[in-house]
C-alpha cells in the first residue's frame, strides 16, 4: 500500500487535499499530521512514499522547509510536493532548490490541476526504479526526472517544475531531432493544447536564461514542434 503523509495546519485543507489524494488512485492510504513535532516524529518513524505538505504550520512561518531538510538529512528519497499560499514567483525556487518536487500555490489551482501533479509525481516515483538508466550529462546540461535530481545546468540548478522538466527530458533525450507537439501532450497530462506547450517551453527558456543570457538551444519548427539543438549531437537529422 502505497502511502502519503499530508502535513498541513488548517483541517479543512487537510481533508481536501486527503479527498483528492484518496480519488486520485486506488491503493494508497493517507495519513494527516498537523504541527511540525508531530509531522517530523511519523516522518522519523514511518516511510512515506509521498509527503504533501504546506510551508508554515501554526506560528511557523518556514516549519515546512525544516521538514523538508530533515526528509534530506535522511537521505531517503522521499518525494515532497509543496502546497502553500506563499507566492509561487518567489517560493517555487526556493522549494526546488530545497529539491521539493513540485509547488503549487493555494487559491490558484483546482483539484483537476492538483491530482493531475499528484499524479505525475506517483508515475514518477514508480518509475524510477525502472530499467531505463538516466539521461547522460553532458558538460552542460544534467538532467533526470525520475529521480527528482534537480536539473544543472553547466552546474547550476535551473528551477523547474516537474511538468517542465519532463518536457525538457524529452528534448534533450532527442536533441538534435524535433520532437513534435503530439509526443510533447503526452508528457503535459493536463492543458495538451498547443499554446500550453508553448507556455512550458517558454517558462523552461526563461528559467535556463536567468542562468546564461545567451541560452538558445530551444528551436521553435514551426507547425511541427521543438528541437534541443546540442553542438554535440553532430549528424542528427531533422525528422
Amino acid at each position: 500500500m502505497f502511502k502519503v503523509a499530508v502535513i498541513e495546519d488548517d483541517i479543512p485543507t487537510s481533508n481536501q487535499l486527503k479527498e483528492w489524494i484518496l480519488s486520485a488512485h486506488a491503493d494508497i492510504t493517507v495519513e494527516q499530521w498537523f504541527t511540525r513535532d508531530d509531522a517530523e516524529a511519523a516522518l522519523a518513524r514511518e516511510q512515506y512514499g509521498l509527503v504533501v505538505l504546506d510551508i508554515e504550520l501554526g506560528r511557523e512561518r518556514h516549519a515546512g522547509v525544516a521538514i523538508i531538510n530533515a526528509i534530506n538529512k535522511r537521505a531517503s528519497g522521499t518525494p515532497v510536493l509543496v502546497v502553500s499560499a506563499m507566492p509561487a514567483t518567489i517560493y517555487r525556487g526556493i522549494m526546488k532548490a530545497l529539491d521539493a518536487w513540485d509547488y503549487l500555490q493555494k487559491a490558484t489551482f483546482e483539484e483537476a490541476e492538483f491530482i493531475d501533479t499528484f499524479l505525475e509525481i506517483l508515475r514518477a516515483v514508480r518509475q524510477r526504479e525502472s530499467v531505463k538508466p538516466p539521461l547522460a550529462a553532458s558538460d552542460e546540461l544534467s538532467i533526470d526526472p525520475l529521480r527528482q535530481s534537480t536539473p544543472l545546468w553547466r552546474g547550476q540548478r535551473i528551477n523547474l517544475p516537474l511538468t517542465a522538466q519532463r518536457i525538457l527530458a524529452a528534448l534533450y533525450e532527442k536533441r538534435g531531432e524535433v520532437v513534435s507537439y503530439e509526443e510533447l501532450s503526452q508528457v503535459v497530462k493536463s492543458g495538451r493544447s498547443r499554446d500550453n506547450i508553448r507556455k512550458h517551453i517558454s517558462s523552461i527558456r526563461e528559467a535556463f536564461r536567468e542562468l546564461d543570457e545567451a541560452f538558445d538551444r530551444i528551436e521553435n519548427i514551426p507547425m511541427r514542434g521543438f528541437r534541443w539543438s546540442d553542438p554535440t549531437a553532430t549528424g542528427a537529422s531533422e525528422r
